[in-house]
């Protein structure tokens, strides 16, 4: 919430004469900024995610597996939702980034082959992978595909033969 600090301009009153006081809000540029984002976290919907939910996927770190890998995708503390049915207060769907950094909070996840979105509310996959090491990470976003942040994402990495 912001908070303003209010200081008159002029000792004057409201009176019945006509004269009016002149008040001029001041908010610093901390409480400008914390508005801001408070803003931006409201309008990007990052605010339905509640503090205490996570996510997790059914491979082991450092895992040794075969392609196809199967992948189950979990969250507790959140609801999966198709991304079609709209922003909605603690729901959202899963992604799986594979080979690169999870995006931030906010952030939309791209639509691209190192980006699997899972937008129907799907809670698992088949994934080809080629031979080597993997790094998955497992991204919970709202249906605007804006990601929830680090705190609602999990990575593993893999060694596919």
């Amino acid at each position: 919430m912001q908070s303003l600090r209010v200081a008159p301009k002029a000792p004057r009153a409201f009176t019945s004469s006509g004269r009016r006081s002149s008040i001029k809000c001041q908010a610093s540029i901390m409480e400008k900024a914390k508005a801001t984002a408070a803003a931006v976290i409201l309008s990007a919907g990052l605010a339905v995610a509640p503090a205490f939910a996570t996510v997790d996927l059914s491979l082991k770190n450092g895992a040794t597996v075969s392609s196809p890998v199967h992948i189950d995708f979990s969250v507790s503390g959140l609801t999966v939702k198709p991304a079609a049915e709209g922003l909605q207060e603690g729901s959202g769907h899963h992604h799986l980034l594979i080979d690169v950094a999870a995006p931030a909070a906010g952030e939309a996840i791209p639509f691209d082959d190192a980006h699997k979105h899972f937008g129907k509310g799907q809670t698992g996959v088949d994934l080809e992978l080629a031979p080597g090491k993997h790094t998955l990470t497992l991204q919970f976003a709202n249906a605007l595909h804006e990601s929830y942040g680090p705190a609602y994402a999990k990575s593993v990495t893999v060694n596919v033969k």
